[in-house]
């Protein structure tokens, strides 16, 4: 049986706990070999270095908040706050999304002035300035998407006195590490990105990751991030798993992302629909009618995942997926769901698909 936990203890071989993180000791010795061979393994425990450099003072802009972090959730609505303190005789405001890894022209939302805007992409389409008062030059974004998760910029265009407010937006989630059917160590860059699409999510950015560390994700296996590097957070250190270095975000760096291969980190968020659970002894194929006859589908992991932490779904008995392999959620552990003592997304990995001994979750 295979699953993931937050943390690590022995568990018997073929078992592995995909809620945040236990590999199985074979697993595990596949990672030495991937270890000792790697010279370019570095480890991080710092989600950033503040700079020293001392921030000019706005002239026209508020300063942001302390914390400048706007918190959303898929599907729904936030505002980005962005206040005046003195309007120039003539400016314009431009709201733009910061995106180091981008290639071509900036990320531009929106563009304003006193008496018009005009709307740029495909965040543009969702965007609108609040306007809650004259000073008011917030954008408000709707129906959020994974993607939306990122820093934005506020800047107040001047000419010679250009200034300008960073915005945080975190979108809730959760991060998942995902293995192809074909075996550990499976992606290209490219498939990574596939495979957590294909699974109602999207390549975990590696602010997405550290959180996910914070929280208790503790992973023996390297997997691709948004940014194309790669990574695994370990809380428990072990000989298996980067030696004794200390607990941290051990990272590959950036990797060739047609040539090398590796696991993914996908992240998902809250859904619009549910997951239920049919009980039955089911083939793959079964499985995928009993879910149709109630009008649903096969969920997807992704979607199984985005349950167990947002709604605390806890179902003690294995069931198909759309991808093929079996699961189960657990939020309240105890010995006869798994017999390990943390909560977490169980998995019997991907078993064959004539096998009649699960039920199904499905999605709708």
């Amino acid at each position: 049986m295979i699953g993931f936990t937050f943390h690590t203890r022995k568990i018997p071989l073929s078992l592995k706990d995909a809620g945040a993180g236990r590999v199985t000791p074979f697993i595990m010795n596949c990672v030495v070999i991937l270890v000792l061979t790697s010279g370019c393994l570095t480890w991080s425990s710092a989600l950033y270095t503040p700079s020293s450099a001392a921030p000019r003072k706005l002239k026209y802009l508020l300063e942001p908040p302390v914390y400048a972090e706007v918190v959303g959730h898929r599907g729904g609505n936030v505002t980005l706050p962005c206040i005046l303190r003195t309007k120039p005789s003539h400016y314009k405001v431009k709201w733009t999304k910061l995106e180091p890894e981008r290639v071509g022209p900036e990320n531009i939302i929106m563009i304003s002035n006193a008496h018009a805007f005009k709307p740029y992409g495909h965040l543009g389409s969702r965007a609108s300035l609040r306007k809650a008062h004259t000073m008011d030059a917030s954008l408000h974004l709707s129906q959020l998407e994974l993607e939306d998760g990122g820093t934005y910029r506020c800047e107040l265009v001047n000419g010679i006195e250009d200034e300008n407010v960073v915005i945080t937006l975190r979108i809730e989630g959760v991060v998942f590490p995902y293995q192809s059917k074909n075996g550990r160590y499976s992606f290209t860059y490219h498939e990574a990105k596939d495979a957590c699409t294909e699974q109602d999510g999207t390549l975990a950015s590696y602010n997405q990751l550290y959180r996910a560390w914070t929280e208790g994700l503790d992973w023996c296996n390297a997997g691709w991030l948004l940014d194309g590097t790669v990574h695994y957070p370990i809380i428990q250190s072990r000989p298996a798993c980067g030696g004794e270095l200390l607990p941290g975000i051990r990272s590959y760096g950036a990797k060739d992302k047609n040539q090398d291969r590796f696991d993914a980190f996908c992240f998902t968020s809250q859904t619009s629909g549910s997951v239920s659970y049919i009980s039955g002894s089911f083939s793959f194929e079964q499985a995928e009618r009993a879910c149709r006859r109630q009008g649903a589908e096969l969920a997807l992991v992704g979607q199984l995942y985005s349950a167990w932490r947002f709604q605390n779904y806890d179902q003690c008995d294995g069931g198909w997926l759309r991808d093929g392999s079996v699961r189960f959620p657990i939020k309240n552990p105890r010995e006869r769901c798994g017999g390990i003592p943390e909560a977490g997304v169980r998995s019997f990995g991907f078993p064959n698909k004539m096998m009649h001994l699960y039920g199904a979750y499905c999605y709708r």
